[in-house]
């Protein structure tokens, strides 16, 4: 499970579309207080900052609009509470943009 910190437009399709299928995945557990991958690390950042995972998700709608992909699942706004920015992370920054190259997709990092 993964939210990268890398700007959408960055991303290769591949990526963009893994992390939003994360992302609703990622909301679901916090949200519903599901037991599975709640003390996972990446589940761990997010908590508290519903607002950010919620501005994440709207930054790759956004993106996945430009691409001209149709998005049918929208997240509940009233959810979206807590930090509106995201400041921890699982990997540095540059460690994500080391990852991605290393993967040899097409996201331009």
């Amino acid at each position: 499970m993964r939210i990268w910190d890398i700007p959408p437009e960055k991303m290769c399709r591949q990526h963009l579309l893994g992390e939003h299928r994360e992302l609703h995945a990622l909301w679901s557990i916090i949200t519903n207080n599901k037991k599975a991958y709640s003390n996972h690390p990446e589940t761990l950042r997010w908590k508290g900052k519903l607002k950010a995972l919620y501005l994440r998700h709207e930054a790759l709608v956004e993106e996945m609009s430009q691409r001209g992909y149709k998005h049918h699942s929208p997240l509940d706004p009233t959810l979206a509470t807590g930090k509106a920015v995201q400041d921890e992370f699982v990997y540095s920054y540059e460690e994500q943009v080391k990852t991605l190259r290393e993967r040899g997709c097409d996201c331009r990092v």
